[in-house]
């Protein structure tokens, strides 16, 4: 499988990341174990986790999928296989985590030793900060974004302490690198700068929502990916589900995210026609209209990784093979129409 480096490192990951949200909540242990087993021997090297994964999030099931990747290492004994990412949490409505606290310095060593167990390894290779501390536009917050209610230097103070601590955690080896996730332009541009000015880690990728249907990192983020080596580690590229059709005139598929959460905001009123039409578009070229989310995704320059994620080893296999796919010159043209005349869906 072809592989991309991390930023300006000398890690080289594979283009396509295992994605492991659902394991405690939707898969059980041996079912986990069974998709890294897959994924290893498919050729994948790169996996990515979080402190606060199952999602939906819930106070019982908290820290289960980092433990189930725990057991793994146990009991395979294949750490050094891996290129492993986790994520410290940061409020959200989630009181049952450090309160629901925001990520600051001062929770960035509590965060990661607690994961740090929960995986039974003694380092991580890249440690990213799930959201910004601040207000933001992801989880689809843009229609009520104001930045201008900021306190521009408290929220700068918070990414320099950040950074700081978690320079300590690189320099005893607990972390290799670093990255976010859910974030901005500005916000990452804050990060180089403060990195530079102070010698502490810099950035090597951000992990956003990015696929056919949420496109905004074409943009700004495309810009600073190629310019500063911020790759893009893309998240959702099915949409959580929904771009695959499954969650249409609101059917919610029994033991799906979306029977579990009681919803799935991507298929809404707005998204479902554009759905509709990409899953035309998949037909009419002979293409699994999965593979045909992901495949576009590994098209573009920026993208570093893209994260999968199955209930399912039929599922994973058929995320897996994506990487193996060519889409015709037709058939980006098709997408680039498509998206001209629906920039926005969600």
């Amino acid at each position: 499988m072809k592989t991309n480096a991390l930023g300006r490192t000398d890690l080289a990951v594979t283009e396509i990341c295992l994605g492991t949200m659902t394991w405690g909540q939707q898969n059980t242990e041996a079912e986990a174990h069974a998709q890294i087993d897959y994924a290893l021997d498919a050729g994948v090297n790169f996996m990515d986790t979080a402190e606060m994964y199952p999602i939906p999030g819930r106070a019982e099931t908290q820290g289960l999928t980092e433990t189930y990747i725990g057991t793994w290492f146990k009991s395979r004994g294949q750490r050094d296989r891996w290129v492993l990412a986790s994520k410290i949490a940061g409020g959200r409505n989630q009181p049952w985590i450090r309160g629901g606290a925001p990520a600051t310095g001062s929770s960035v060593r509590e965060a990661l030793e607690g994961s740090l167990r929960r995986l039974q390894t003694d380092y991580v290779d890249l440690y990213q900060i799930h959201w910004p501390s601040r207000p933001h536009y992801h989880f689809d917050q843009g229609w009520d974004f104001h930045p201008e209610t900021e306190d521009g230097a408290q929220v700068l103070e918070t990414l320099h302490g950040l950074l700081t601590e978690l320079k300590t955690l690189v320099d005893e080896g607990k972390i290799r690198h670093v990255g976010v996730s859910n974030e901005s332009a500005w916000g990452i541009m804050q990060y180089l700068r403060l990195a530079e000015q102070h010698g502490l880690p810099r950035l090597v990728s951000v992990q956003n929502e990015y696929g056919l249907l949420k496109r905004q990192f074409d943009h700004d983020l495309a810009e600073l990916a190629h310019y500063e080596n911020v790759g893009l580690l893309a998240y959702s590229a099915l949409a959580a589900g929904a771009l695959t059709g499954k969650y249409l005139d609101g059917v919610l598929p029994q033991g799906s995210r979306g029977a579990i959460s009681g919803g799935v905001w991507r298929n809404n009123a707005h998204s479902e026609p554009v759905i509709r039409k990409y899953l035309t578009l998949a037909q009419r070229h002979d293409v699994d209209i999965a593979q045909l989310g992901l495949a576009f995704c590994l098209t573009k320059p920026f993208m570093t990784s893209v994260i999968i994620g199955a209930t399912t080893m039929d599922q994973l296999k058929t995320n897996i093979a994506a990487a193996e796919i060519t889409l015709s010159a037709e058939l980006l043209a098709d997408i680039e129409a498509l998206h001209r005349d629906h920039p926005r869906p969600f």
